[in-house]
């Protein structure tokens, strides 16, 4: 090993190092290029046993925090002679750090959080604060959305990625829309006029409703037995339904039904072009939508008040001439 005490000799004298210095900063890089190396070659075979992307995302991230947290303990151990105190010395530095560096704490509680207890994954659609959207990625400090809502109609994607921190999963309320029961109910609100033939309507849009969601309503009676068994979720019936109520403009048909998150939009726009199809072939059934009625008096009004007298009407009395006025 004559070239490794060469370099050894030229290596402490182009750094000015002693040999002591040498040794521990020289086992320190094989240290790290051994952890690279085998994180490396795991991910390498993961590659290759799998073509799940999620997997391999979550795999990859774990690698790199279990890597690093190695790689911070063994070269500690090679640097400072009191590191073996570790739980000492990592009550000093959490005292410090909580001091001078509350935010970047406080993102770290909250990674810590997201890792033990799950609110929310990768490929989750979630809700937090006043921001919506897919979660593609989670950090140390912060976690990544593309966003969904804001300008762009119902949850269709803005193309805005939003990166948060991770403190705020600690004090902001978190809608999940895919974990747990993995469907949402949807609703589709028809108002037709009070003349249209309502209860023909309300039985066109059940039978167009029990087309869209007949497969639907089957993979979410299994997926509610899951989430069952993990949180108290209850639905009587996940079959689709039509509501009805009155408005000022008409009756108003809700139809009710069960859609994956992502399939909001799409399910509402098949709906709806079925519905004017069907509509527009039934002349007996009419939307309603908000009107303006002009009312004068002295065309339509009542007698006493100076209007016309109808006569138009059944059971409308003649009428009679007002009496004359007499002089004195």
């Amino acid at each position: 090993m004559e070239w490794f005490s060469a370099f050894h000799d030229w290596f402490g004298t182009a750094l000015g190092i002693g040999p002591e210095t040498q040794k521990k900063l020289l086992l320190s890089i094989l240290l790290v290029a051994a952890l690279g190396v085998v994180r490396w070659a795991v991910l390498k075979a993961l590659s290759q046993r799998t073509d799940d992307i999620r997997l391999r995302y979550r795999f990859r991230k774990s690698s790199a925090y279990i890597s690093f947290v190695v790689g911070f303990l063994v070269v500690g151990r090679i640097w400072f002679a009191g590191f073996r105190e570790l739980g000492t010395y990592l009550g000093l530095l959490s005292a410090g750090l909580a001091i001078a560096l509350k935010d970047l704490v406080a993102n770290v509680a909250g990674w810590m959080y997201l890792l033990w207890r799950k609110p929310f994954e990768v490929g989750d659609r979630i809700e937090i604060g006043p921001h919506a959207g897919d979660v593609i990625d989670i950090r140390l400090f912060r976690f990544t959305l593309l966003e969904i809502g804001n300008w762009v109609d119902t949850d269709q994607s803005t193309g805005r990625v939003i990166h948060i921190p991770n403190s705020q999963a600690l004090n902001q309320v978190i809608a999940n829309y895919s974990k747990g029961f993995e469907y949402i109910w949807n609703e589709v609100p028809i108002t037709v006029t009070f003349e249209s033939n309502w209860e023909k309507a309300k039985k066109i849009l059940q039978e167009i409703a029990d087309r869209h969601a007949a497969g639907v309503s089957q993979a979410a009676s299994e997926s509610l037995r899951r989430a069952a068994q993990k949180s108290l979720i209850h639905y009587q019936t996940l079959t689709p339904r039509v509501w009805t109520r009155v408005a000022d403009s008409g009756v108003v048909l809700t139809i009710r039904y069960l859609c994956e998150p992502r399939q909001r939009r799409s399910t509402a726009e098949l709906m709806w072009e079925e519905i004017l199809r069907a509509f527009k072939s039934c002349p007996n059934i009419d939307f309603a939508y908000p009107t303006m009625r002009r009312f004068i008096n002295s065309d339509e009004g009542k007698l006493a008040l100076g209007g016309p007298v109808r006569t138009d009407l059944p059971g409308a009395a003649e009428p009679q001439a007002r009496p004359k006025e007499s002089g004195s």
